[in-house]
């Protein structure tokens, strides 16, 4: 990263023209796309920003920075709790990728940390409540919103959409995955119908979320956004996955699902069906075996070598176990 070319750009956009970068610092995380911390100052003022760009592979799945910002813009005018989106840069000749500029906020994601913390987020029960919460204020975002072009129009039954699309993703697989086949076709015969499409985050988890010992800072990593079925960001968050080995804790690890539902359905108005999310937790786990394979394979094919990547792989055995004990639940 050419930090001389970087400060330039910043010093146009923010309107400061003295501005400089006093430190910055690749931030933790970030396994799909980076986060740079920046610490500027300027006669009279200082910042604290996050740069964040593409990472050297990503996701086709993954939507673009642009993209990214454009969906930070919509949820910060709604009053989501996400940091203030500040610049977007597409011009490849200041760091070599679009990169985007938001505030940086206080607080910790790591999701190991956080199911462990009975404090964390003023305590257990506030911090359920308001994740319910968060989630009826992205999906009182509703279709159309001229402003997310890039989204297409919303699909006619979201679960249907999303076996389709699992199902050319493992087609695309070097190696054949009968149990996560056998896991679609399971929802294809148990599909709910759909219900009216609004935004989902489709990342809203434990490890997504920054947290102080006060409350919900910030909702990150909006590269999966798109429109869907309101229980998909609810199964989510509750699947076994994301609970950081506290699966008692079934909302994210952190508190009781009941809990969680209770508290959207207050903000939503609208009622959170019990067997829709179920329905939605195993599509979960299947749609994070199917990133997990993808991830490993960034650093199979050489595109990019990470450590981080290749144990990335190794969960995909558990998370299949995990699609057999959810199908027998299912069925008993």
């Amino acid at each position: 990263m050419d930090e001389l070319r970087l400060t330039d750009w910043l010093r146009q956009a923010s309107g400061q023209p003295h501005l400089v970068i006093r430190q910055r610092w690749l931030l933790a995380g970030g396994a799909i796309q980076q986060n740079w911390a920046l610490d500027v100052s300027w006669p009279g003022g200082e910042a604290a920003w996050v740069l964040r760009t593409d990472s050297a592979a990503v996701l086709d799945v993954s939507l673009p920075r642009a993209a990214e910002y454009a969906l930070l813009r919509v949820a910060f005018a709604a009053g989501v709790t996400v940091p203030e989106p500040l610049f977007l840069c597409e011009d490849l000749s200041v760091t070599g990728a679009p990169f985007f500029v938001m505030r940086r906020v206080a607080g910790i994601t790591a999701g190991h940390r956080l199911v462990k913390s009975d404090t964390a987020g003023g305590g257990r029960h506030a911090l359920v409540r308001r994740l319910g919460e968060e989630l009826a204020r992205i999906h009182a975002i509703r279709p159309p919103r001229p402003e997310l072009p890039f989204l297409g129009a919303p699909p006619e039954d979201a679960g249907l959409a999303f076996i389709a699309a699992s199902r050319a993703a493992l087609d695309r697989q070097r190696e054949p995955r009968p149990v996560l086949e056998w896991g679609l076709r399971h929802l294809e015969l148990t599909a709910p119908a759909p219900l009216p499409a609004v935004l989902c985050h489709n990342d809203f988890r434990t490890g997504n979320l920054m947290v102080t010992e006060a409350g919900l800072t910030a909702v990150l990593d909006w590269e999966f956004a798109a429109w869907g079925d309101p229980h998909a960001d609810l199964g989510w968050l509750c699947a076994p996955c994301w609970r950081f080995g506290n699966f008692l804790r079934e909302a994210g690890g952190i508190g009781d699902r009941a809990e969680l539902y209770a508290a959207y359905e207050a903000a939503s108005g609208t009622r959170a069906e019990p067997a829709r999310v179920r329905w939605w937790e195993l599509a979960a786990t299947i749609r994070w075996a199917l990133i997990a394979i993808d991830q490993a394979e960034r650093h199979i094919s050489g595109t990019e070598r990470s450590l981080e990547l290749a144990l990335t792989g190794h969960l995909v055995p558990g998370l299949e176990w995990e699609v057999l004990d959810m199908v027998e639940a299912a069925n008993a």
